[in-house]
């Protein structure tokens, strides 16, 4: 039959059927703005990132006089690994939306695909390196797997195969490390996945290099920006919606008094503020920089990477006012003050290098409050956690109202990547 260009139509007789590649592609006035499939997949974040919250509280052994020796760091290690598979699929799911149509039907069923492995993932978060590893670890490789493979059936010939292809050859050998390490104890797994976890972020940001297949040029990727900064967006506010839930379900849950209730207090002031820092100007615009930036797709590379480190400081906010909730005049484990005032440091850590990926420049109120967090930190170990929780929401919301004080009475800042 004979083919012609693409959206051209003979005169006569029936329409002619474009190349699988053309079918899934999203032309360049595609759809903008999620689908309601992907926010339903979002849902399945807000369960997860609440059984990452739980993972924490029994694996860091957080009551009074329960955190000994090194069991914080490995404890918290253990969560932060299983934290980052987590964003590992979100994260890859949200970028291939944000370069092929998310309304082709083959695109739809990696979103559910997604969806029912990270349900799974959640669910086996709290005995992950226990009795549910491999629930954990097949859903994982699943997830990951089975998108390069459906793309490489559905993309037909062209470049896009050959990098599926190779995306699918780095996650098969990544799965051996994954389902092999669910037969081993505790620390060998830990290693086990830590090393296949490295291996896929750096593969990915480095073209999912293949010898013998070559490797791709992430600059020239093609993706919707304003989709993709819509999804970001989206998952800091999924993270936010987890502060919320924990708190408020740690409240009540307990008694009423008023040192708890200043502490409920101070988590959701703590909440707004970190809302209001992130979307004041450059969280409004990130959509702009995607579109005025050089290469598209590194930025939109960069700002996953920033994404996630905010995401890691608001998640560690958020279990550690779950912990100011339950103690709050009690004598404080170190650990419980290193997330009070370590969350919302890590967040502006993350939203100095987001302001910096949008406008090219840092303000200085990010890296002066970051120091505001840090140099009281020893001196608070031996107050009650209420004081630290204070602390941090005061430091936060000076960040808010010098934020607030430039922009007033000026025009909003245009967007001025440096990509």
């Amino acid at each position: 039959m004979l083919r012609l260009p693409d959206g051209q139509q003979p005169q006569d007789g029936p329409a002619v059927t474009r190349p699988a590649r053309a079918r899934i592609v999203p032309a360049p006035d595609g759809p903008q703005r999620a689908t309601f499939l992907e926010l339903f997949f979002d849902l399945v974040f807000v369960f997860a990132l609440t059984r990452i919250g739980t993972r924490a509280f029994e694996d860091l052994a957080l009551e009074p006089g329960g955190a000994q020796g090194w069991s914080p760091i490995t404890g918290g290690g253990k969560t932060l690994l299983l934290l980052l598979a987590l964003w590992a699929v979100w994260q890859s799911t949200a970028w291939t939306t944000s370069r092929y149509d998310p309304y082709n039907f083959w695109l739809q069923t990696i979103v559910i695909l997604a969806l029912a492995a990270s349900m799974v993932m959640g669910v086996a978060v709290p005995r992950a390196f226990t009795v549910a590893g491999l629930s954990f670890a097949v859903a994982y490789v699943v997830a990951q797997m089975s998108r390069p493979l459906i793309l490489l059936f559905a993309l037909g010939h062209g470049e896009e195969r050959q990098l599926k292809l190779r995306m699918l050859v780095v996650y098969g050998v990544t799965a051996v490390f994954w389902l092999g390490g669910t037969f081993l104890p505790s620390t060998p797994r830990v290693v086990l996945w830590t090393l296949a976890l490295g291996i896929e972020y750096t593969a990915g940001r480095t073209g999912w290099p293949v010898p013998g297949l070559g490797r791709s040029t992430v600059s020239r990727w093609h993706l919707v920006g304003e989709h993709l900064a819509e999804r970001y967006q989206q998952f800091f506010l999924i993270a936010l919606g987890e502060t919320i839930l924990v708190t408020g379900l740690a409240y009540g849950s307990g008694p009423r008094n008023p040192a708890r209730a200043a502490a409920f207090g101070l988590a959701l002031v703590t909440s707004v503020l970190l809302w209001r820092i992130y979307f004041q100007r450059a969280g409004q615009i990130l959509a702009e920089a995607v579109a005025r930036a050089r290469q598209p797709a590194v930025i939109g590379r960069s700002a996953a990477d920033t994404h996630l480190v905010m995401v890691i400081g608001v998640v560690g906010t958020a279990i550690g006012y779950e912990l100011v909730i339950g103690y709050p005049l009690e004598h404080p484990e170190a650990a419980w003050i290193v997330l009070v005032l370590g969350g919302p440091l890590v967040f502006l850590a993350g939203r100095a290098r987001f302001e910096y990926e949008v406008f090219g420049r840092v303000s200085p109120s990010r890296w002066v409050a970051m120091v505001a967090l840090a140099v009281p930190l020893p001196v608070l170990v031996h107050h009650p956690p209420l004081i630290a929780a204070g602390t941090a929401a005061a430091i936060l919301l000076a960040v808010a109202v010098v934020d607030a004080r430039r922009a007033r009475g000026r025009p909003p800042e245009a967007a001025s990547p440096p990509f």
